[in-house]
């Protein structure tokens, strides 16, 4: 049976997998590096569990183009890497986020009264020899925490990638405290145009446009090991073979927003099914856990025995061998998962396991 052609952007989410076959050397390699902390720190795109997307508030390398983004690990929960703005470039940590569009860092001239920018680096456009001012405002909302500021332009800096132009936020208020705990400085959003605040164009949009990347194609590898020393990777312009056993299953996006897909069905163990009539799913790289609706996540989580406990599910650790393992169908291939595999340790003797909605 032939595969279905990809979207426009393909977007491919890489788990750790056995590895196959050498990486090739034309893709550009974001490091995403890992974070421990505990269970009380939240996450500011999503919350623990919250499927809340953002929406907008205000006025609307040589050898190769592709690019490897190593990525930080925060407690299997926020992954997130290095970008540089400006000329020379200035450094931030970024979340790089499917569920929104918009590629925003705290402000030099952020306000004295928002904390968050005393913790966090931020940009300063006359450190730079190629900004341009732009000056609308923006504001976006996101599911634990809120900014607004003011449209700017200037040159990312991105693996390989060094001379791509675009249009990003300066964050000059962020009122949400959750963001002063965040261990990135900004985001950078891989959704699709129609939901970029302001019409601006998403930076992997701008890189295609600009001739930046071989492929409009980006995947996602996220290294759980808590022994390793990075927690994955953002590979723009395609995908490394050494993270992944082929061959690739394509989904098609069914609506161009959100990446959102059609799953088939989701089986817990032998004796429960969800989605029993197929469903639509959001494969979101900014949201902490596994989510879905009330009714049938608590009929998942009365198989498995969990808990409720302010907005999660809780589970003993010495019944995790014995739990049984969650499968999704997507593109008539189905994905099973351990119980290793959709757990969260958030501290010595509770894990956190699934949020609801």
């Amino acid at each position: 049976m032939s595969l279905p052609p990809p979207p426009p952007l393909l977007l491919l989410l890489l788990l750790p997998l056995l590895t196959a076959g050498p990486a090739s050397a034309a893709l550009i390699r974001i490091p995403l590096h890992r974070v421990y902390a505990g269970s009380r720190t939240p996450n500011p795109l999503r919350g623990w569990g919250s499927p809340e997307e953002p929406r907008g508030l205000g006025a609307p390398p040589p050898g190769g183009k592709s690019a490897f983004v190593p990525l930080s690990n925060y407690m299997n929960a926020q992954y997130y890497g290095k970008i540089g703005l400006g000329t020379p470039p200035q450094n931030f940590s970024v979340v790089f986020d499917t569920g929104s569009s918009n590629l925003w860092v705290p402000s030099r001239r952020c306000s004295f009264f928002s904390l968050p920018c005393w913790f966090h680096h931020r940009f300063d456009p006359k450190a730079s020899s190629t900004f341009k001012p732009n000056g609308t405002k923006f504001a976006i909302q996101y599911g634990s925490g809120q900014l607004s500021g003011i449209l700017s332009e200037d040159k990312l800096t991105i693996g390989g990638i060094k001379n791509a132009s675009v249009v990003f936020g300066e964050a000059l208020w962020e009122p949400s405290l959750v963001f002063v705990f965040a261990h990135f400085d900004g985001i950078l959003g891989l959704g699709f145009p129609v939901l970029a605040v302001g019409g601006v164009r998403p930076p992997l949009d701008t890189m295609v446009d600009q001739g930046l990347l071989d492929k409009p194609v980006f995947s996602f590898y996220l290294n759980r090991d808590p022994e390793a020393a990075e927690g994955g990777e953002l590979v723009l312009g395609g995908s490394d073979p050494a993270h992944y056993i082929p061959p690739l299953t394509y989904v098609p996006v069914t609506v161009p927003a959100y990446w959102q897909v059609h799953m088939e069905r989701v089986t817990v163990g032998p004796g429960l099914t969800l989605c029993a009539q197929g469903c639509p799913a959001i494969l979101d790289t900014g949201t902490s856990l596994i989510t879905g609706p009330t009714e049938e996540i608590r009929a998942l989580h009365r198989a498995i025995g969990g808990f409720p406990l302010l907005g999660k599910y809780i589970i003993e650790c010495s019944v995790i061998p014995a739990l049984p393992p969650v499968s999704f169908s997507l593109g008539g291939v189905w994905f099973n998962l351990t119980s290793q595999d959709y757990v969260i340790q958030v501290g010595s003797g509770q894990n956190d396991v699934r949020g609801t909605r």
